[in-house]
């Protein structure tokens, strides 16, 4: 059963759940695929989770949970290049009414991306999509923004190190 993204409670368990995985390893890649998916099968009504990564002036697709997507988006340009050109994040109630929409997935009406900056830099994008109108509140972005700095806190020293997330890792 998946659960709802707006539940407090529910925020709690799945940045326990994403620290213990961010836990194991630093690597950039490993990390984005572990939280795609955790999210993917977390959220209720969600249609594709996923990370882009910044190369040169351009988003270039990360791993994600949903359908094929599109690979390369332009800085500045639909809601994932938004985000990364303005740094801000961005919540879309209806992504038909954003100017300049980039309809990767038809069935997404809703959006959340979060940047991903690290020491002043773009490192890329955090991308939730829903194929419900006004799908989050405006208390997703903040659990969005948590796990995101859960990711980026995984980059700087490898692990992500507590000990909630020593007894939360796997043992493999």
């Amino acid at each position: 059963m998946s659960i709802e993204l707006s539940d407090n409670a529910t925020h709690d368990e799945l940045l326990q759940q994403a620290e213990a995985l961010l836990s194991v390893t630093g690597d950039a890649v490993a990390n984005a695929a572990s939280l795609s998916a955790l999210l993917f099968h977390a959220l209720e009504d969600v249609n594709w989770v996923g990370f882009y990564f910044l190369k040169g002036n351009q988003l270039v697709i990360g791993p994600f949970q949903g359908k094929p997507a599109c690979v390369l988006i332009p800085v500045g340009k639909g809601v994932c290049g938004t985000a990364a050109d303005t740094l801000q994040v961005q919540r879309i109630e209806d992504v038909d009414a954003f100017e300049g929409h980039i309809a990767c997935d038809v069935e997404s009406r809703s959006e959340i991306v979060v940047p991903l900056v690290k020491g002043g830099r773009l490192l890329g994008v955090l991308d939730v999509d829903s194929p419900c109108l006004g799908r989050f509140n405006v208390q997703d972005p903040e659990f969005i923004e948590d796990v995101a700095g859960w990711y980026l806190q995984a980059l700087t020293g490898g692990r992500v190190d507590s000990a909630r997330s020593r007894a939360l890792s796997c043992p493999c």
